[in-house]
């Protein structure tokens, strides 16, 4: 297919849908004749476009869903043709066809539509992941999504809760999309910090996003929704921030947060196709897709979790300075410190004796220091039951040892390569294991396997807490977005320690939407608490119990609840070579002829 040469202009727009789909129908058009009128050759819109996501029962939703012949698709399908644009457009749509449980011989689905600019529907996916109420009234897809290849770009679509879990988008860029085009109808103020541009930077891809403004409650509701919950009436209004964001997570274009709103920005789409990191490791390729089995495999119907977890342990994150001896006498005094401040689970960056967490090429024997380095650091942890996590060179392989005052408890192999251990390490993946400590589950997380969400999904699926996380990070993204993520998407305390960077990221008490809380909403529903590394020595408390609670609101499990039927990108060799699926018959009305 002809490509558009160099850049794009893109837009998002949001604004506020209500319950009458006239007014909505309007609010579309308009942002679409603003997004022609700033000169974007694609905009996104929000979720549920033709009505709010609140419906009093079945039969509610299935009269105000639209129809493949309805007024409402005619009519976006005629802007875009006006315009010449393309148009990503999110209704409920309603079409025949058998729903588990559902005795009405109809399909509910919550649909993104993509209308190209001769106004002709080339793609439509139907929500993977219902979030809340929405499990109610509608019907997941039984389906993955397209990847829609259009003469600006391969496109994926998505929208809000297929985002703040990680199995879509990773699915989508894995078959190639390099743009995503993701809808929202969220009040949670951690999409935009978080969960919309991690999923740019964790698959190096570009990132459409739109969400609404105005009440997402109706207005008879809205009081008594937020005296039952607790929340302010305004912290159930749409978050807005619409943006745009480039392959690193920076964010190219955001719009406010309460005001309606057509943001815009240039794209290079071909830019999505570069997987590399500064040390030239493709990110992509190191995928280990036979080590990802359970995650597209059926929820167990027991908990994974083991019977004890404490509601708060200590942890520290250790950044030593020096290299070799000098590094290792200040690690073991810290670890000492530590220890003896009562921190369980104590963390190392990955590496430490080397400087960068690099083995020198003319190192004759990089394991030469790990035999008494693991001595003297079990030798600091006498008298307690505190657990240290670290990473060392063992025959050759990159291996992270969890040691406790006996020596090792647990060994671990990085389980993906990477281009700056290339000199001395070889492979020798194995699925992940975990250790049961008094207080919880720990996961070790070495190296670059802290850069590809797979890895903290299957600690997850195994029941750990807590993951130790010894890295090295070379982009900014990797800590200010990646491991937040880890824990968010997970449910799971990441204690990361890095060569200048680290955090402690603790799951929050206060969780998900729908749930009762201890103090007053903050606008986030996942986001954990982090506490950033500062000097060589960081404490700061983890709540292994907390990970049992993984429902982010009724009947969304942020575990479990992942699309595991329709993540067979993720565990396929080749995910390029998957046919796409078919997106279904939805023919339209033929739209008006495009005037200038």
């Amino acid at each position: 297919m002809a490509r558009v040469a160099g850049s794009v202009r893109v837009a998002a727009a949001q604004f506020a849908v209500g319950e009458d789909k006239e007014s909505n129908l309007a609010a579309v058009l308009r942002a679409v004749d603003e997004a022609a009128a700033l000169g974007a050759a694609l905009v996104v819109l929000p979720e549920f476009c033709n009505h709010l996501s609140w419906y009093r029962d079945r039969a509610h939703a299935l009269r105000e869903a639209c129809r493949p012949e309805d007024p409402f698709l005619t009519a976006v399908a005629q802007a875009a043709a006006r315009h010449g644009l393309f148009v990503k457009l999110h209704v409920t749509l309603a079409t025949e066809g058998a729903a588990p449980d559902r005795d009405d011989g109809m399909r509910i689905t919550a649909a993104s539509l993509l209308f190209g600019p001769d106004g002709t529907l080339l793609g439509r996916a139907d929500k993977q992941t219902l979030m809340g109420s929405e499990n109610d009234h509608l019907d997941p897809a039984d389906t993955e999504g397209p990847v829609i290849d259009t003469p600006l770009g391969r496109f994926g679509l998505y929208s809000c809760m297929e985002g703040v879990v990680n199995e879509v988008c990773r699915g989508l860029a894995l078959r190639g999309a390099q743009v995503l085009l993701n809808s929202l109808n969220s009040f949670a103020l951690d999409e935009a910090s978080l969960h919309i541009p991690v999923r740019a930077a964790e698959n190096k891809v570009w990132v459409v996003a739109a969400n609404k403004i105005g009440p997402l409650i109706p207005d008879d509701h809205l009081a008594a929704v937020s005296a039952g919950l607790g929340v302010p009436p305004e912290s159930l209004h749409g978050a807005g921030e619409s943006q745009i964001v480039r392959p690193d997570g920076t964010v190219a274009a955001r719009a406010p947060r309460t005001r309606e709103a057509v943001v815009v920005a240039d794209i290079e789409p071909a830019a999505a196709d570069d997987k590399r990191r500064p040390d030239g490791t493709d990110l992509f390729a190191a995928r280990r897709p036979w080590l990802y089995g359970p995650i597209a495999s059926e929820p167990r119907p027991s908990s994974p979790f083991p019977a004890e977890r404490a509601a708060s342990v200590t942890a520290a994150v250790l950044r030593p300075a020096g290299q070799g001896e000098t590094a290792l006498r200040e690690a073991v005094e810290l670890v000492g410190r530590a220890a003896g401040a009562g921190a369980r689970l104590v963390v190392l960056p990955e590496l430490f004796l080397w400087p960068d967490g690099v083995v020198p090429g003319d190192d004759p024997d990089p394991s030469t220091l790990t035999s008494a380095a693991v001595d003297a650091l079990a030798g600091a942890l006498r008298g307690t039951d505190a657990l240290l996590a670290c990473t060392f060179p063992e025959a050759g392989v990159h291996t992270g040892l969890l040691l406790g005052a006996g020596g090792p408890v647990l060994r671990v192999p990085q389980l993906h390569p990477c281009a700056r251990h290339s000199g001395w390490a070889v492979e020798k993946p194995a699925p992940p294991s975990t250790h049961d400590a008094p207080w919880g589950r720990v996961a070790l997380v070495v190296g670059d396997d802290a850069l590809h969400p797979e890895t903290f999904r299957l600690a997850a699926l195994a029941g750990a807490d807590t993951a130790a996380v010894c890295h090295t990070g070379a982009e900014p993204w990797e800590h200010t977005l990646g491991l937040p993520e880890r824990s968010a998407e997970n449910r799971i305390n990441v204690v990361a320690a890095g060569h200048g960077q680290g955090a402690i990221h603790a799951l929050p008490v206060n969780f998900g939407l729908w749930q009762s809380r201890d103090g007053g909403f903050t606008g986030r529903i996942s986001h954990p608490l982090t506490t950033p590394a500062a000097g060589p020595l960081t404490l700061s408390d983890v709540h292994p119990a907390q990970a049992v609670r993984r429902l982010v609101s009724r009947r969304t499990d942020l575990v479990d609840g992942r699309p595991w039927r329709l993540a067979g990108a993720l565990t396929a060799p080749d995910p390029g070579a998957l046919a796409a699926p078919d997106p279904g018959a939805l023919a339209v009305p033929e739209p008006a002829p495009r005037t200038s």
